[in-house]
C-alpha cells in the first residue's frame, strides 16, 4: 500500500510568518520520503471543522503549481477540486499547464463541490446538488475531450465550447489521471467507473469500504470497465505514529480489500516532523502489505 499526504491544515503555530516554509518543507519531505501523492484542498476559505474562514487557506492550483518546482518526483492534486470553483475548458488548461511543469506528475482530482459558504462569501454562484452533478459528468467529458486529438466544439446542458483547443498538451498521454472522489453509489461511483482512473472513498471501516467497492465494481460490469484499472485510494484522519501496529493492523484489512493508497493528514503542530516519522518509520512497513 502507497502513501499520500494530504496538507488539509495550514494553521500551526506562528503561521503567519511560517506557512509557506512549513508547507515547503513538508513537500519535500513527503517527495523524498517516497509518498506516491501529495494533495492540497480545493478551498477558499477553511472548512468549519477545522476553524473556518478566520484560518488560513491557499488557492489550490497556484499552491500545487509552487509545488511542482521544489518537489521531483511525487504526484500532485487538489483532493479534490471543487466543480462549481472553475470553468471546464480553463480547468483542463489549468492542469495541463500544471502537467507540464511538474514534469507530468499531475492528477486531476474532482468532486461534486459542498460548501456554499465560501461561495457565498466571494460571489460565485452555487448550483443545487443535481446540478452539481450534472456539471461534474459534463466537466468530465470537457476535460477528457481537451485531453484527446478532438478539438472540436463541445454542447452541453451547462457548458457550450466552440473550440477544446489544449497546446501544449499535456506531457501524460492521453492525459492526467483523473480521480474522481466521493463514495455515493448512484453518481459518483457510476463517474468512477465510467471516466475516472482512480477512486479516493473517506475510510468508514472495512465493511464499508467493501460495500462500496462492490457497487463500484457493479457500475464497472454495466458499463463494461475493467474494475482492476481503476486505481482504489481512501482517505483517513488518523495518525500512524502512536500505535503504529494497530493502524497497520487496520490497513491490512483495507489491502486485502484491494485498496493501494491511504491518504492522510499531518497531526499536531509539526507536519514536518510528522510526515519525516511516517516516511522513515510507518512507510516501509505500509509498502509490505
Amino acid at each position: 500500500m502507497q502513501l499520500g499526504v494530504h496538507y488539509a491544515n495550514f494553521s500551526h503555530p506562528d503561521w503567519a510568518h511560517t506557512l509557506e516554509e512549513r508547507l515547503t518543507s513538508t513537500a519535500r519531505v513527503a517527495d523524498q520520503g517516497g509518498a506516491a501523492w501529495f494533495t492540497v484542498m480545493d478551498h477558499w476559505f477553511q472548512m468549519e471543522d477545522l476553524g473556518g474562514p478566520a484560518e488560513p487557506m491557499l488557492e489550490g492550483y497556484t499552491t500545487l503549481g509552487y509545488l511542482a518546482a521544489v518537489t521531483e518526483r511525487v504526484r500532485l492534486s487538489l483532493l479534490v477540486t471543487g466543480v462549481t470553483y472553475r470553468h471546464p475548458g480553463l480547468l483542463a488548461k489549468t492542469v495541463t499547464t500544471l502537467d507540464r511543469l511538474s514534469g507530468g506528475r499531475a492528477m486531476l482530482g474532482i468532486g461534486a463541490a459542498w460548501y456554499d459558504r465560501e461561495h457565498a462569501g466571494l460571489g460565485v454562484p452555487f448550483p443545487s446538488t443535481s446540478e452539481s452533478f450534472e456539471r461534474l459528468e459534463e466537466t468530465l467529458q470537457v476535460c477528457r475531450q481537451m485531453w484527446s486529438d478532438d478539438d472540436g466544439a463541445f454542447d452541453g446542458a451547462h457548458y457550450q465550447l466552440a473550440e477544446t483547443v489544449c497546446v501544449p498538451p499535456p506531457l501524460q498521454q492521453p492525459g492526467p489521471r483523473i480521480l474522481v472522489g466521493g463514495a455515493g453509489e448512484r453518481k459518483t461511483l457510476r463517474m468512477v467507473a465510467q471516466y475516472a482512473d482512480a477512486c479516493n472513498i473517506f475510510g468508514q471501516g472495512p465493511d464499508v469500504m467493501a460495500h462500496k467497492l462492490d457497487v463500484l465494481r457493479r457500475h464497472c460490469d454495466d458499463l463494461g470497465r475493467d474494475y482492476d484499472a481503476i486505481e482504489k485510494s481512501m482517505v483517513l484522519d488518523a495518525d500512524p505514529t502512536g500505535d503504529t501496529d494497530a493502524f497497520l493492523a487496520d490497513m491490512e484489512a483495507y489491502a486485502a480489500l484491494g485498496i493501494e493508497l491511504v491518504t492522510l493528514m499531518p497531526q499536531g503542530d509539526d507536519p514536518v516532523a510528522w510526515t519525516t516519522e511516517v516516511c522513515e518509520r510507518v512507510l516501509p512497513r505500509l509498502q509490505q502489505l
